[in-house]
């Protein structure tokens, strides 16, 4: 868990359940025992948040709260495991996920990973399960490294099944057209980026792909080196606007004439104004209509 704890907002962002009806349990049930620092601020520990995690899955699920505050943790748990057992929509396999970092059982993890992957298509389960976890979790755990122990697993592992995809396509034939996929420099997080690599691949696009944290004296080079007629990156980490845009002033100096696309949870927050051959990409379903 994190050093001094989870805060009522990590608990927020990790449950789904609003703040205040945080609260209001707390208050009324005693669903959770916080401790509080001296200014009064809760801090939650991992036994706060799993009991939180298993009420809010069977709270959602139409079990009510005024009677699941009378059984105890044993009694809870047998009831989330019957439940997630007979629960297959996008939102409850993202609740079991959710149950299993938090339970540290990688094992288990792998193992729903494989029934999500058998369960649905391969773009499906990974735009609307996985990366619905990550941002569950806090946009690729930006709240902070609430899950220090999973976090290198999760994505390690989550990365093997995308290369593995993405090797199965091989390579396109020649003269097709070819998009560059890379992230800017100290952006690590590149499951986006590879999930849409592996789109752009299945369409038959030449992907030339640079991976993480690419310095921007590297793009210099490559833009006079090799011939690429589209540039797809990605922004998860946090960037003030005026930095964001002044990165695209000079991502189309460095590319004038191809489209670039751009995508992230800081041009969403941001929404930079754009250079004119630049195009913003909101999800999967979009970017496949771009490639035709």
């Amino acid at each position: 868990m994190k050093t001094a704890g989870y805060s009522i907002k990590d608990l927020e962002v990790l449950s789904g359940i609003k703040m205040h009806t945080i609260r209001i349990w707390e208050k009324r049930y005693e669903l959770l025992s916080p401790n509080r620092t001296d200014t009064n601020i809760r801090l939650y520990d991992d036994e706060d948040l799993k009991r939180l995690l298993n009420i809010s899955l069977l709270t959602k699920n139409g079990y009510k709260i005024s009677k699941v505050s009378q059984w105890n943790d044993n009694e809870i748990k047998d009831t989330v495991i019957k439940l997630a057992s007979s629960k297959t929509s996008y939102s409850d396999y993202i609740d079991r996920f959710m149950f299993l970092m938090v339970e540290l059982d990688t094992v288990g993890f792998e193992k729903l990973l494989n029934e999500v992957l058998s369960e649905f298509s391969f773009e499906d389960a990974h735009f609307n399960i996985l990366f619905k976890l990550f941002e569950r979790v806090g946009t690729y755990w930006q709240v902070g490294s609430i899950f220090p122990a999973q976090e290198h697993y999760v994505t390690h592992l989550f990365r093997q099944k995308l290369i593995a995809e993405i090797d199965k396509l091989g390579s396109s034939e020649a003269g097709k057209r070819t998009i560059l996929f890379y992230l800017p420099e100290n952006e690590l997080h590149e499951m986006s980026l590879l999930f849409y690599s592996y789109l752009a691949r299945k369409s038959g696009y030449n992907v030339f792909y640079l991976g993480q944290s690419v310095p921007f004296e590297d793009l210099e080079k490559i833009s006079t080196a090799k011939e690429v007629d589209y540039v797809f990156t990605a922004f998860v980490n946090s960037i003030p606007p005026d930095e964001l845009e002044d990165y695209l002033v000079r991502l189309r100096e460095c590319f004038p004439k191809q489209k670039v696309f751009i995508t992230g949870h800081q041009v969403r927050q941001n929404n930079p104004a754009l250079p004119r051959n630049f195009k913003t990409v909101k999800d999967h379903h979009e970017f496949k209509k771009y490639l035709g």
